[in-house]
């Protein structure tokens, strides 16, 4: 009769300790869940944060596309602009030297009539 009290008891305990073995694996199950819901919710945050800064940097890279093309446009402009200065500096050179010429022209003409009054 021990022997029974003893074998009952032991089937008590070890079906007692199957619950809690149950019930621990239960609880582990829905806090494994409930992780497996936090990293998911944490990946759409982060997929849809790239997302967002992928369309930040496409517009940036537009943005320094635009930026290039005008710096390129305006070095175009200086290059004729400085052309354009280069031409007039040449011309205004040109134009100082027939001015020296008609100056020296004219004295030579001014000299000459001089002599010319005081033979007179």
């Amino acid at each position: 009769m021990v022997v029974v009290i003893v074998v009952l008891a032991l089937l008590a305990l070890a079906a007692i300790a199957a619950r809690r073995a149950r019930a621990r694996r239960e609880l582990r199950r829905e806090r494994m869940s409930e992780q497996v819901g936090g990293h998911r919710q944490e990946a759409e945050a982060q997929e849809s944060r790239a997302r967002a800064l992928a369309t930040e940097q496409q517009a940036r890279e537009a943005d320094a596309a635009e930026q290039a093309d005008l710096a390129a446009r305006h070095a175009r402009l200086a290059e004729e602009h400085q052309q354009r200065a280069d031409d007039i500096q040449t011309e205004s050179s040109d134009a100082g030297d027939r001015v020296a010429r008609a100056e020296a022209s004219a004295k030579r003409h001014q000299d000459k009539a001089g002599e010319i009054e005081k033979e007179l």
